[in-house]
Protein backbone atom coordinates (compact mmCIF):
# COMPACT_ATOMS: atom_id res chain seq x y z
CA UNK A 1 0.00 0.00 0.00
CA UNK A 2 2.95 2.39 0.56
CA UNK A 3 4.57 2.06 -2.34
CA UNK A 4 1.20 2.58 -4.16
CA UNK A 5 0.96 6.00 -2.29
CA UNK A 6 4.60 6.27 -3.27
CA UNK A 7 4.14 6.36 -6.70
CA UNK A 8 0.39 8.79 -6.55
CA UNK A 9 2.87 11.02 -4.64
CA UNK A 10 5.27 10.87 -7.92
CA UNK A 11 3.05 11.30 -10.32
CA UNK A 12 1.68 14.22 -8.66
CA UNK A 13 5.09 15.73 -8.27
CA UNK A 14 5.32 15.20 -12.14
CA UNK A 15 2.36 16.64 -13.02
CA UNK A 16 3.27 19.92 -10.75
CA UNK A 17 6.52 20.02 -12.64
CA UNK A 18 4.93 19.71 -16.34
CA UNK A 19 2.64 22.71 -15.31
CA UNK A 20 5.85 24.76 -14.22
CA UNK A 21 7.58 23.97 -17.25
CA UNK A 22 4.79 24.67 -19.74
CA UNK A 23 3.00 26.86 -18.20
CA UNK A 24 -0.26 27.23 -15.76
CA UNK A 25 -2.58 25.01 -15.62
CA UNK A 26 -6.19 25.99 -17.80
CA UNK A 27 -8.58 27.39 -15.37
CA UNK A 28 -11.67 26.06 -14.72
CA UNK A 29 -14.72 27.65 -15.27
CA UNK A 30 -17.86 27.35 -12.94
CA UNK A 31 -20.33 29.30 -14.41
CA UNK A 32 -22.76 27.64 -16.09
CA UNK A 33 -25.22 28.46 -19.35
CA UNK A 34 -29.08 28.88 -19.31
CA UNK A 35 -29.83 24.81 -19.94
CA UNK A 36 -27.28 24.35 -17.28
CA UNK A 37 -23.57 22.76 -19.35
CA UNK A 38 -21.02 24.53 -18.06
CA UNK A 39 -19.49 27.33 -19.72
CA UNK A 40 -15.76 27.18 -20.78
CA UNK A 41 -13.03 29.06 -19.31
CA UNK A 42 -12.11 30.43 -22.82
CA UNK A 43 -15.71 32.74 -22.12
CA UNK A 44 -13.40 34.33 -19.40
CA UNK A 45 -9.91 35.27 -21.17
CA UNK A 46 -9.88 39.16 -20.93
CA UNK A 47 -6.58 38.86 -22.13
CA UNK A 48 -5.61 41.58 -25.52
CA UNK A 49 -3.86 40.58 -28.63
CA UNK A 50 -0.86 42.18 -28.34
CA UNK A 51 0.97 43.43 -31.55
CA UNK A 52 4.31 42.07 -30.76
CA UNK A 53 3.05 39.03 -30.35
CA UNK A 54 1.89 38.88 -34.59
CA UNK A 55 5.35 38.43 -35.77
CA UNK A 56 7.06 40.25 -38.53
CA UNK A 57 5.18 44.08 -39.26
CA UNK A 58 4.51 44.58 -42.94
CA UNK A 59 3.95 48.59 -42.75
CA UNK A 60 1.89 49.16 -45.95
CA UNK A 61 4.69 52.60 -46.60
CA UNK A 62 6.96 50.67 -46.47
CA UNK A 63 5.50 48.22 -49.57
CA UNK A 64 4.72 51.05 -52.30
CA UNK A 65 1.78 51.62 -50.76
CA UNK A 66 0.75 55.58 -50.53
CA UNK A 67 -1.18 57.19 -47.87
CA UNK A 68 -1.12 61.00 -49.89
CA UNK A 69 -3.74 59.62 -52.39
CA UNK A 70 -7.14 59.12 -53.13
CA UNK A 71 -6.79 56.20 -55.86
CA UNK A 72 -7.95 52.85 -54.43
CA UNK A 73 -4.74 50.69 -53.67
CA UNK A 74 -6.73 47.54 -54.14
CA UNK A 75 -3.92 45.52 -55.86
CA UNK A 76 -0.78 47.24 -53.86
CA UNK A 77 -2.38 46.10 -50.25
CA UNK A 78 -3.29 43.12 -51.56
CA UNK A 79 0.28 41.83 -52.81
CA UNK A 80 1.62 43.34 -49.13
CA UNK A 81 -0.83 40.52 -47.31
CA UNK A 82 0.31 38.09 -50.24
CA UNK A 83 4.05 38.93 -49.35
CA UNK A 84 3.83 38.51 -45.59
CA UNK A 85 1.95 34.77 -46.14
CA UNK A 86 4.51 33.96 -48.43
CA UNK A 87 7.21 34.77 -45.84
CA UNK A 88 6.03 32.94 -42.69
CA UNK A 89 3.35 35.35 -41.95
CA UNK A 90 3.00 38.00 -39.19
CA UNK A 91 0.89 41.16 -39.67
CA UNK A 92 0.39 44.29 -42.44
CA UNK A 93 -0.01 47.67 -40.67
CA UNK A 94 -2.12 50.47 -41.80
CA UNK A 95 0.03 53.33 -41.05
CA UNK A 96 -1.34 56.85 -39.75
CA UNK A 97 -2.97 58.28 -42.99
CA UNK A 98 -5.95 56.70 -45.65
CA UNK A 99 -5.32 53.85 -47.67
CA UNK A 100 -8.29 53.67 -50.08
CA UNK A 101 -9.44 49.91 -51.06
CA UNK A 102 -11.91 47.47 -52.61
CA UNK A 103 -11.92 43.84 -51.17
CA UNK A 104 -8.98 42.53 -49.41
CA UNK A 105 -8.64 38.65 -48.76
CA UNK A 106 -6.61 37.41 -45.58
CA UNK A 107 -4.55 34.63 -45.67
CA UNK A 108 -3.55 31.58 -42.77
CA UNK A 109 -0.69 33.27 -40.74
CA UNK A 110 -1.65 37.12 -41.67
CA UNK A 111 -2.87 40.23 -39.79
CA UNK A 112 -4.32 43.29 -39.33
CA UNK A 113 -3.23 46.09 -37.04
CA UNK A 114 -4.91 50.08 -37.82
CA UNK A 115 -2.64 52.49 -35.79
CA UNK A 116 -4.48 55.15 -34.28
CA UNK A 117 -4.80 57.99 -37.20
CA UNK A 118 -5.25 55.05 -39.81
CA UNK A 119 -8.02 54.93 -42.07
CA UNK A 120 -8.47 51.48 -44.16
CA UNK A 121 -11.38 52.93 -46.39
CA UNK A 122 -13.60 50.96 -48.73
CA UNK A 123 -13.97 52.19 -52.04
CA UNK A 124 -17.43 54.15 -53.24
CA UNK A 125 -17.58 52.04 -56.09
CA UNK A 126 -19.22 48.17 -56.31
CA UNK A 127 -17.09 47.68 -59.10
CA UNK A 128 -14.17 47.72 -57.01
CA UNK A 129 -15.60 44.96 -54.66
CA UNK A 130 -14.90 40.75 -55.91
CA UNK A 131 -18.10 39.02 -56.79
CA UNK A 132 -17.84 35.35 -55.09
CA UNK A 133 -20.17 32.71 -53.78
CA UNK A 134 -20.77 33.65 -50.08
CA UNK A 135 -23.24 33.99 -47.37
CA UNK A 136 -26.08 36.39 -47.08
CA UNK A 137 -28.91 36.81 -45.28
CA UNK A 138 -29.74 33.52 -44.77
CA UNK A 139 -28.77 32.05 -47.74
CA UNK A 140 -25.66 30.84 -50.02
CA UNK A 141 -24.96 32.46 -53.46
CA UNK A 142 -22.76 34.52 -55.60
CA UNK A 143 -22.42 38.28 -54.32
CA UNK A 144 -20.23 40.75 -53.46
CA UNK A 145 -17.86 40.60 -50.93
CA UNK A 146 -16.42 42.70 -48.24
CA UNK A 147 -13.35 44.79 -47.38
CA UNK A 148 -12.12 42.71 -45.19
CA UNK A 149 -12.27 39.00 -45.98
CA UNK A 150 -10.88 35.94 -44.29
CA UNK A 151 -11.87 32.11 -45.11
CA UNK A 152 -10.59 29.02 -43.51
CA UNK A 153 -8.44 30.90 -41.25
CA UNK A 154 -7.21 29.81 -37.72
CA UNK A 155 -5.94 32.73 -35.63
CA UNK A 156 -6.81 35.49 -37.49
CA UNK A 157 -6.88 39.08 -35.69
CA UNK A 158 -7.78 42.36 -36.42
CA UNK A 159 -6.65 45.12 -34.03
CA UNK A 160 -5.44 48.64 -33.43
CA UNK A 161 -6.89 52.21 -32.33
CA UNK A 162 -7.66 53.25 -36.22
CA UNK A 163 -10.40 52.72 -38.22
CA UNK A 164 -12.08 50.77 -41.15
CA UNK A 165 -14.38 52.74 -42.70
CA UNK A 166 -17.14 51.39 -45.52
CA UNK A 167 -17.33 54.60 -47.32
CA UNK A 168 -21.24 53.73 -46.84
CA UNK A 169 -23.27 56.93 -47.73
CA UNK A 170 -23.14 57.11 -51.32
CA UNK A 171 -24.36 53.19 -51.30
CA UNK A 172 -27.23 54.21 -48.90
CA UNK A 173 -28.29 56.85 -50.97
CA UNK A 174 -28.44 54.54 -53.66
CA UNK A 175 -30.72 52.11 -51.56
CA UNK A 176 -33.10 54.58 -50.80
CA UNK A 177 -33.70 55.97 -54.22
CA UNK A 178 -33.97 52.38 -55.39
CA UNK A 179 -36.73 51.72 -52.60
CA UNK A 180 -38.45 54.94 -53.54
CA UNK A 181 -38.54 54.05 -56.72
CA UNK A 182 -39.65 50.10 -56.05
CA UNK A 183 -40.85 49.52 -52.77
CA UNK A 184 -40.28 45.91 -53.11
CA UNK A 185 -36.40 45.65 -53.35
CA UNK A 186 -34.23 43.70 -51.43
CA UNK A 187 -31.08 44.42 -49.86
CA UNK A 188 -29.29 42.33 -52.04
CA UNK A 189 -30.74 44.62 -55.23
CA UNK A 190 -28.62 47.20 -53.71
CA UNK A 191 -25.51 45.46 -54.15
CA UNK A 192 -23.55 46.86 -51.13
CA UNK A 193 -20.46 45.32 -49.68
CA UNK A 194 -19.86 44.64 -46.48
CA UNK A 195 -17.31 45.50 -44.20
CA UNK A 196 -15.98 42.67 -42.83
CA UNK A 197 -16.88 38.63 -43.58
CA UNK A 198 -15.11 35.74 -41.55
CA UNK A 199 -16.05 32.61 -42.79
CA UNK A 200 -14.91 28.53 -41.81
CA UNK A 201 -12.29 30.07 -39.38
CA UNK A 202 -11.30 29.40 -35.17
CA UNK A 203 -9.92 31.32 -32.44
CA UNK A 204 -10.45 34.55 -34.27
CA UNK A 205 -10.02 38.46 -32.40
CA UNK A 206 -11.09 42.06 -33.34
CA UNK A 207 -10.49 44.09 -30.86
CA UNK A 208 -10.48 48.27 -30.34
CA UNK A 209 -10.58 49.35 -33.98
CA UNK A 210 -13.33 51.62 -35.08
CA UNK A 211 -15.78 50.18 -37.39
CA UNK A 212 -17.97 52.36 -39.43
CA UNK A 213 -20.21 53.80 -42.18
CA UNK A 214 -20.49 49.84 -43.46
CA UNK A 215 -22.62 50.25 -46.71
CA UNK A 216 -24.41 46.39 -45.04
CA UNK A 217 -23.72 44.20 -42.57
CA UNK A 218 -21.32 45.48 -40.52
CA UNK A 219 -19.37 42.55 -39.35
CA UNK A 220 -20.08 38.75 -40.88
CA UNK A 221 -19.09 35.79 -39.13
CA UNK A 222 -20.03 32.45 -40.96
CA UNK A 223 -19.46 28.83 -39.85
CA UNK A 224 -16.81 29.96 -37.18
CA UNK A 225 -15.88 29.04 -33.36
CA UNK A 226 -14.20 30.90 -31.02
CA UNK A 227 -14.29 34.31 -32.14
CA UNK A 228 -14.07 37.64 -29.80
CA UNK A 229 -15.68 41.05 -30.44
CA UNK A 230 -13.75 43.24 -27.95
CA UNK A 231 -14.20 46.78 -27.71
CA UNK A 232 -15.43 48.21 -30.72
CA UNK A 233 -16.54 51.19 -31.83
CA UNK A 234 -19.34 50.26 -34.94
CA UNK A 235 -21.27 53.54 -36.13
CA UNK A 236 -23.03 53.88 -39.14
CA UNK A 237 -25.90 56.93 -39.15
CA UNK A 238 -29.49 56.47 -38.02
CA UNK A 239 -30.16 60.32 -38.34
CA UNK A 240 -30.55 61.88 -41.80
CA UNK A 241 -29.18 59.66 -44.52
CA UNK A 242 -29.53 56.67 -42.64
CA UNK A 243 -27.43 53.45 -42.99
CA UNK A 244 -29.96 50.95 -44.20
CA UNK A 245 -29.18 47.09 -43.21
CA UNK A 246 -25.65 48.13 -41.16
CA UNK A 247 -26.27 45.57 -38.62
CA UNK A 248 -23.19 45.43 -36.02
CA UNK A 249 -22.41 42.18 -35.81
CA UNK A 250 -24.30 38.94 -37.83
CA UNK A 251 -23.75 35.28 -36.16
CA UNK A 252 -24.49 33.09 -38.92
CA UNK A 253 -24.42 29.23 -37.91
CA UNK A 254 -21.47 29.83 -35.28
CA UNK A 255 -20.96 28.94 -31.86
CA UNK A 256 -18.51 30.22 -29.16
CA UNK A 257 -18.36 33.79 -29.28
CA UNK A 258 -18.12 36.80 -27.48
CA UNK A 259 -19.04 40.33 -27.52
CA UNK A 260 -17.78 42.29 -25.23
CA UNK A 261 -17.25 45.90 -24.12
CA UNK A 262 -18.02 47.30 -27.51
CA UNK A 263 -19.79 50.10 -28.73
CA UNK A 264 -22.95 49.78 -31.27
CA UNK A 265 -25.16 52.41 -32.91
CA UNK A 266 -26.21 51.36 -36.41
CA UNK A 267 -29.63 51.73 -38.87
CA UNK A 268 -30.36 48.01 -37.49
CA UNK A 269 -29.71 45.31 -34.97
CA UNK A 270 -26.45 45.08 -32.68
CA UNK A 271 -26.05 41.91 -32.48
CA UNK A 272 -28.62 39.03 -34.82
CA UNK A 273 -28.32 35.45 -34.69
CA UNK A 274 -28.78 33.31 -37.76
CA UNK A 275 -28.16 30.62 -39.70
CA UNK A 276 -30.61 30.10 -42.29
CA UNK A 277 -34.43 30.19 -43.41
CA UNK A 278 -36.53 28.95 -45.88
CA UNK A 279 -39.34 26.01 -45.47
CA UNK A 280 -36.54 22.88 -45.35
CA UNK A 281 -33.79 25.56 -43.93
CA UNK A 282 -33.21 22.43 -41.19
CA UNK A 283 -32.55 20.27 -43.64
CA UNK A 284 -29.53 22.31 -45.80
CA UNK A 285 -25.91 21.72 -45.02
CA UNK A 286 -24.92 25.14 -45.58
CA UNK A 287 -26.98 25.99 -42.74
CA UNK A 288 -26.68 25.55 -38.69
CA UNK A 289 -27.26 26.72 -35.41
CA UNK A 290 -26.29 29.20 -33.63
CA UNK A 291 -24.84 29.00 -29.29
CA UNK A 292 -22.85 29.79 -26.78
CA UNK A 293 -22.80 33.42 -27.25
CA UNK A 294 -22.30 35.31 -24.49
CA UNK A 295 -22.92 39.44 -24.65
CA UNK A 296 -21.44 41.55 -22.07
CA UNK A 297 -20.54 45.05 -21.07
CA UNK A 298 -21.71 46.59 -24.15
CA UNK A 299 -23.07 50.38 -24.48
CA UNK A 300 -25.90 50.32 -27.47
CA UNK A 301 -26.22 53.69 -28.78
CA UNK A 302 -29.45 53.92 -30.99
CA UNK A 303 -30.19 50.46 -32.60
CA UNK A 304 -33.11 48.16 -33.89
CA UNK A 305 -32.24 45.67 -31.42
CA UNK A 306 -29.48 44.74 -28.91
CA UNK A 307 -30.23 41.44 -29.11
CA UNK A 308 -32.16 39.54 -32.37
CA UNK A 309 -32.73 36.22 -33.25
CA UNK A 310 -33.57 35.66 -36.82
CA UNK A 311 -35.08 36.53 -39.33
CA UNK A 312 -33.04 34.35 -40.99
CA UNK A 313 -32.25 31.75 -37.71
CA UNK A 314 -33.01 27.88 -37.65
CA UNK A 315 -31.76 27.01 -34.00
CA UNK A 316 -30.13 29.20 -31.29
CA UNK A 317 -29.67 28.44 -27.74
CA UNK A 318 -27.37 29.33 -24.64
CA UNK A 319 -27.42 32.91 -25.53
CA UNK A 320 -26.43 35.68 -22.48
CA UNK A 321 -26.75 39.29 -22.76
CA UNK A 322 -25.86 41.06 -19.37
CA UNK A 323 -24.44 44.06 -17.89
CA UNK A 324 -24.77 46.12 -20.41
CA UNK A 325 -27.16 49.48 -21.33
CA UNK A 326 -28.97 50.78 -23.90
CA UNK A 327 -29.40 54.71 -25.01
CA UNK A 328 -32.02 54.00 -27.06
CA UNK A 329 -33.14 50.81 -28.14
CA UNK A 330 -36.32 50.04 -30.73
CA UNK A 331 -36.19 46.44 -28.77
CA UNK A 332 -34.30 44.91 -26.37
CA UNK A 333 -34.78 41.25 -27.16
CA UNK A 334 -36.63 40.30 -30.59
CA UNK A 335 -37.46 37.24 -31.55
CA UNK A 336 -38.45 37.37 -35.55
CA UNK A 337 -40.70 34.33 -36.08
CA UNK A 338 -40.77 33.53 -39.59
CA UNK A 339 -44.08 31.61 -41.28
CA UNK A 340 -42.02 29.91 -43.55
CA UNK A 341 -39.15 28.64 -41.38
CA UNK A 342 -38.97 26.03 -39.16
CA UNK A 343 -37.07 28.41 -35.71
CA UNK A 344 -36.71 27.19 -32.51
CA UNK A 345 -35.40 29.88 -29.90
CA UNK A 346 -34.37 28.02 -26.47
CA UNK A 347 -32.07 29.06 -23.19
CA UNK A 348 -31.52 33.01 -23.93
CA UNK A 349 -30.75 35.10 -20.54
CA UNK A 350 -31.29 39.12 -20.41
CA UNK A 351 -29.82 40.35 -16.93
CA UNK A 352 -28.80 43.71 -15.62
CA UNK A 353 -29.65 45.94 -18.05
CA UNK A 354 -30.62 49.48 -17.99
CA UNK A 355 -31.30 52.50 -20.05
CA UNK A 356 -34.13 53.29 -22.72
CA UNK A 357 -36.03 51.20 -24.93
CA UNK A 358 -39.32 52.01 -27.55
CA UNK A 359 -40.03 48.00 -26.82
CA UNK A 360 -38.63 45.85 -24.07
CA UNK A 361 -39.71 42.48 -25.25
CA UNK A 362 -41.02 41.67 -29.14
CA UNK A 363 -42.20 38.85 -30.59
CA UNK A 364 -44.29 38.71 -33.55
CA UNK A 365 -44.59 36.45 -36.83
CA UNK A 366 -42.12 37.86 -39.46
CA UNK A 367 -43.49 38.24 -43.03
CA UNK A 368 -40.84 40.40 -44.98
CA UNK A 369 -40.16 38.73 -48.34
CA UNK A 370 -41.21 35.16 -46.61
CA UNK A 371 -41.78 32.44 -49.05
CA UNK A 372 -43.68 29.61 -47.65
CA UNK A 373 -42.86 26.33 -49.50
CA UNK A 374 -44.89 23.11 -49.66
CA UNK A 375 -43.71 21.07 -46.52
CA UNK A 376 -46.35 18.55 -45.19
CA UNK A 377 -44.32 18.28 -41.83
CA UNK A 378 -43.43 21.19 -41.53
CA UNK A 379 -42.61 21.61 -37.97
CA UNK A 380 -43.95 23.90 -35.53
CA UNK A 381 -41.66 26.66 -34.18
CA UNK A 382 -40.90 27.42 -30.67
CA UNK A 383 -39.18 29.92 -27.91
CA UNK A 384 -38.92 27.95 -24.75
CA UNK A 385 -36.60 28.71 -21.44
CA UNK A 386 -36.34 32.54 -21.86
CA UNK A 387 -35.35 34.50 -18.72
CA UNK A 388 -34.96 38.23 -17.65
CA UNK A 389 -33.26 39.57 -15.03
CA UNK A 390 -31.93 42.66 -12.79
CA UNK A 391 -33.96 44.64 -15.42
CA UNK A 392 -34.15 48.86 -14.71
CA UNK A 393 -35.52 50.35 -17.86
CA UNK A 394 -37.52 53.19 -19.37
CA UNK A 395 -40.15 51.68 -22.43
CA UNK A 396 -42.21 52.73 -24.78
CA UNK A 397 -43.91 49.06 -24.40
CA UNK A 398 -42.43 46.65 -22.47
CA UNK A 399 -44.37 43.27 -23.15
CA UNK A 400 -45.34 43.12 -27.16
CA UNK A 401 -45.73 39.70 -27.79
CA UNK A 402 -48.57 37.97 -30.29
CA UNK A 403 -49.33 34.10 -30.59
CA UNK A 404 -49.69 32.94 -33.72
CA UNK A 405 -50.89 28.87 -34.78
CA UNK A 406 -47.28 28.81 -36.37
CA UNK A 407 -45.29 28.92 -33.20
CA UNK A 408 -45.64 28.18 -29.64
CA UNK A 409 -44.14 29.91 -26.34
CA UNK A 410 -42.97 28.06 -23.37
CA UNK A 411 -41.25 29.21 -20.12
CA UNK A 412 -40.55 32.59 -19.51
CA UNK A 413 -39.42 33.91 -16.34
CA UNK A 414 -39.05 37.65 -15.15
CA UNK A 415 -37.48 38.14 -12.22
CA UNK A 416 -36.09 41.05 -10.33
CA UNK A 417 -37.79 43.47 -12.95
CA UNK A 418 -38.25 47.51 -12.61
CA UNK A 419 -39.63 49.22 -15.65
CA UNK A 420 -41.93 52.19 -17.21
CA UNK A 421 -44.22 51.51 -19.30
CA UNK A 422 -46.07 53.28 -21.43
CA UNK A 423 -48.30 51.34 -23.49
CA UNK A 424 -51.99 51.48 -22.81
CA UNK A 425 -52.38 47.86 -21.97
CA UNK A 426 -51.06 46.68 -19.03
CA UNK A 427 -48.35 44.26 -19.96
CA UNK A 428 -49.04 40.16 -19.63
CA UNK A 429 -52.68 40.72 -20.64
CA UNK A 430 -53.84 37.96 -22.53
CA UNK A 431 -50.70 36.75 -22.77
CA UNK A 432 -50.02 33.47 -25.19
CA UNK A 433 -46.35 31.99 -23.00
CA UNK A 434 -47.19 29.00 -21.11
CA UNK A 435 -45.77 28.90 -17.94
CA UNK A 436 -45.27 32.51 -17.22
CA UNK A 437 -43.43 33.57 -14.60
CA UNK A 438 -43.11 36.93 -12.80
CA UNK A 439 -41.23 37.04 -9.48
CA UNK A 440 -40.39 40.75 -7.84
CA UNK A 441 -42.01 42.44 -11.08
CA UNK A 442 -42.60 46.28 -10.53
CA UNK A 443 -44.12 47.91 -13.38
CA UNK A 444 -44.47 52.02 -13.38
CA UNK A 445 -44.34 51.43 -9.48
CA UNK A 446 -47.08 48.98 -9.13
CA UNK A 447 -46.16 44.94 -8.11
CA UNK A 448 -47.52 42.76 -11.00
CA UNK A 449 -45.91 39.18 -9.28
CA UNK A 450 -48.88 37.01 -8.37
Amino acid sequence: MKRVYAILLLSALASQLCLTAYGKKKPVAHELWPNGEVMDAWFADTAKVELSAMGRQYRLTDYGVSAGTTDIQTTQIQSVIDRCAREGGGVVVVPRGTFYSGSLFFRQGTHLHIEEGGILKGSERIRDFAIRQTRIEGQTCQYFVALINADGLDGFTITGRGTIDGSGEPYWEEFWMRKKWNPQCTNKDAQRPRLTYISNSSNVTIQDVRLVNSPFWTNHIYRCDRVRFCDLYIYSSTQGIKGPSTDAIDIDACHDVVVRGCYMNVNDDAVVLKGGKGTFADQAPENGPCYNILVERCHYGTVHGCLTLGSESVHDWNVIVRNCRADDAYNVLWLKMRPDTPQHYEHVRIENLTGRCRSFLLIKPWTQFFQMGDRADMPKSECNDIRFHGIRMECGTFFDVSGSEKYVLRRFEFSDVEVTDRAAEPAFTGHPIEGLQLRNVRINGADVSP
